[in-house]
């Protein structure tokens, strides 16, 4: 497996725990974690748990189902980078409540998800009659 993926699947272990254990804290004293709690575990566990295990299992098993190689390895480890740039801003955007660091943040996350895109769609395409 490459080290990236390796990666992905290794920080989506870490944000469930982290959105997990910050959603128990939450549960037990709703003032302990400042700003918006609710979006902040929602995005840990949604940007950083299932769409970074998505990346990693994904970027992984679809070229080897498609039996071609990825199409960019430099776009999948830009992927990487921007995905956890814009989940880290999110994330103090969530806790500080400022508006720039979510916009930022969303921007990011938005365009890791189009270089997943674009690559497991180049990767994946038919290639004419013999697929």
């Amino acid at each position: 497996m490459h080290k990236r993926n390796r990666f992905f699947i290794t920080l989506s272990l870490i944000y469930g725990l982290i959105g997990g254990l910050i959603g128990i804290a939450w549960l037990v004293d709703p003032g302990l974690i400042p700003g918006n709690v609710a979006l902040l575990h929602g995005h840990l566990m949604l940007l950083g748990f299932i769409a970074m295990m998505i990346y990693g299992v994904g970027l992984h098993v679809l070229p080897r189902f498609a039996g071609r190689p990825l199409f960019s390895e430099r776009l999948a480890d830009w992927q990487l980078y921007l995905a956890n740039l814009g989940l880290w801003l999110m994330a103090a955007g969530w806790l500080v409540m400022r508006t720039a660091l979510l916009v930022a943040g969303g921007a990011l996350s938005w365009l890791a998800i189009g270089l997943f895109t674009v690559n497991i769609l180049a990767t994946v395409r038919h290639y004419g009659p013999g697929g």
